[in-house]
């Protein structure tokens, strides 16, 4: 009989399957200096993050070292991007989506870096004061998160540029700014790393040697689980974000 350990310490319990995070978006309308409408380009450091499109229609932009795409969205599209590729939701019509984050939402829980321009990604604390918002609702936190957005797209607008042009050195430049700008926060996600995606893992492997050795005792433990928006309509990167504070999954965006 081979015996199920306790959980790890801090492991999250019940998460989603394989503890990715969850949230859904209502992609930006504010129009940008490029004449597009959407969110704030970013890029993430060690999370992959998928869009499921729900409905209407739009895009999504990305950068990385090999070039730019332009991805187009409708209901029913799933596109993903891995660690180090910038990405811009474009609105084009009622665009609402559901964001899978690798990580137990890591990326809503610091994993995140604005692409504003290199003087504000040189200064931590100019870059923190530019990427807060000041509030959680409201008009307040309305013109603040699009003042973000448009300061994103300043210093987004050159590196696509640079890449459409065939040199890849700026982007290269961006994402070593945005590693040292994350660096300190490093061992914090480590922490949630472990509660969450590794433990989960491990847990399974736990659960195949108690199935090999013929003991499914654990499945005593079995049971359902649903939730509802902790928050709706906050104001995420990419737009109007409901979002689910479970264990596991979305946690709250610092800074928001």
């Amino acid at each position: 009989m081979v015996s199920l350990p306790h959980p790890l310490p801090g492991f999250l319990p019940h998460p989603l399957p394989g503890a990715v995070g969850l949230s859904h978006l209502s992609a930006y309308d504010w129009e940008a200096a490029d004449g597009v409408c959407g969110g704030s380009p970013h890029l993430h450091l060690v999370c992959t993050e998928a869009y499921v499109v729900t409905g209407g229609r739009g895009a999504v932009q990305t950068l990385s070292p090999s070039g730019y795409r332009d991805v187009p969205l409708e209901a029913g599209s799933v596109a993903w991007f891995t660690p180090g590729t910038v990405h811009r939701m474009v609105q084009g019509g009622d665009l609402r989506i559901t964001v899978l984050m690798q990580n137990s939402g890591l990326p809503e829980a610091g994993d995140a870096v604005f692409t504003f321009p290199p003087e504000v990604l040189a200064d931590p604390e100019r870059y923190a004061d530019a990427a807060a918002l000041p509030a959680k609702t409201g008009p307040e936190a309305a013109a603040a998160a699009r003042k973000r957005r448009d300061l994103a797209v300043e210093g987004y607008l050159p590196l696509r540029a640079a890449l459409q042009a065939g040199d890849n050195g700026p982007y290269l430049e961006f994402q070593q700014a945005a590693a040292r700008l994350v660096r300190a926060k490093v061992p914090a996600w480590r922490e949630l790393w472990r509660a969450g995606a590794l433990a989960t893992a491990e847990r399974t492997g736990e659960q195949l040697a108690a199935l090999e050795s013929g003991d499914p005792a654990y499945l005593a433990d079995s049971g359902s689980y649903d939730s509802e928006p902790s928050r709706q309509g906050g104001y995420g990167m990419c737009g109007r974000r409901d979002e689910y504070e479970l264990p596991g999954t979305t946690l709250p965006y610092y800074g928001e």
